[in-house]
């Protein structure tokens, strides 16, 4: 997913109580949705590409650079990410800046929320699955741990967990079914959980 801007939309001035949303793109469907069903129409939001979950080192200068170039354009800005395997350096960025950003060690925490994740903290051999994932799994984990040309390495990359958890934003048949044959093509129970946005609905609603 390409890096989108999708601020300013001409709703209200820049300023003026506007708060940009600058978010991995993993969850821009769901930002885009929440932004609608709310009528949060003072949300700008701006998405870095969500292929950069593979590639963390890439997150926190990118946001760096994103609200020098935009803080004064707004009141507020909030990081829609969690640490997203960044080691802590996307909090101690946002910390330095004064930007706000989701708590959480990823999106799967987020969206469960926080705190019901934290009590399956015993969870250590479950690969967990949100809408996005299970929409992009070819393109953001089996092509790119080279599993569609060398399916022996399946074992090596998954053999330790056990469960897959497909954690759903939406009720969509579609999607579990989709969900359900992932499992099935990597070896594992499979399990649902419908979370909804979770903590991202309360963090939009704060903004």
């Amino acid at each position: 997913m390409r890096d989108r801007d999708l601020t300013n939309d001409g709703l209200a001035p820049l300023g003026h109580g506007r708060v940009l949303l600058l978010a991995c793109g993993a969850l821009a469907h769901e930002i885009v949705a929440l932004k609608r069903l709310n009528g949060w129409d003072h949300l700008d939001l701006q998405c870095l590409p969500a292929i950069w979950h593979n590639h963390p080192e890439r997150i926190v200068p990118a946001v760096r650079d994103i609200v020098a170039d935009k803080r004064d354009a707004y009141d507020r800005i909030l990081v829609v990410y969690a640490d997203c395997g960044t080691g802590g350096q996307l909090q101690a960025a946002c910390d330095d800046l004064g930007v706000s950003m989701i708590p959480g060690p990823h999106c799967y925490s987020f969206f469960e929320g926080n705190n019901r994740f934290a009590a399956h903290a015993d969870e250590i051999t479950a690969f967990y699955l949100t809408d996005f994932l299970t929409r992009q799994f070819d393109a953001f984990v089996w092509k790119p741990l080279g599993l569609d040309r060398h399916p022996e390495l399946l074992d090596m990359y998954f053999g330790h967990y056990e469960t897959l958890v497909y954690l759903a934003q939406t009720n969509a048949p579609d999607l579990t079914d989709r969900a359900r044959m992932i499992a099935d093509r990597m070896g594992l129970t499979f399990e649902r959980r419908f979370s909804g946005y979770g903590d991202l609905a309360d963090a939009l609603a704060n903004a």
